[in-house]
């Protein structure tokens, strides 16, 4: 792989990192609408699932011993909280949100005065 090492087969785990910085908000997002929209088990557990490979991965590498308390600190606000769990919440948040206005304007027309 790497150098002509064949040893160096970690680095796999590094290509889902690379790709979660510029996608992972989208996907995200679209989980946690799907989990607004369709409340159960495996939107739950797809939530989980789908980032916990890039986001332990990254986490290993940022974390390890020795390392000053600014980059843990930059480490689960950047990439955990800005990366995955802020669009999770937008994404789910704005679906109920949309959903409970939709209901509401519903009722509202049902119930005007032109419906009488």
């Amino acid at each position: 792989m790497m150098g002509g090492a064949s040893d160096d087969w970690w680095v796999l785990l590094f290509y889902p990192v690379v790709f979660w910085v510029p996608l992972g908000p989208f996907v995200m997002a679209s989980l946690g609408a799907w989990n607004a929209r369709q409340p159960g088990l495996w939107p739950r557990l797809w939530s989980v699932l789908l980032p916990l490979e890039p986001v332990v991965t990254l986490g290993v590498v940022a974390c390890r011993p020795g390392r000053e308390p600014g980059d843990y600190l930059a480490y689960f606000g950047g990439y955990v909280f800005g990366i995955t769990v802020l669009p999770w919440l937008l994404g789910y948040g704005i679906t109920r949100a949309v959903r409970a206005h939709r209901a509401r304007r519903g009722r509202v027309r049902e119930t005007g005065p032109e419906s009488a």
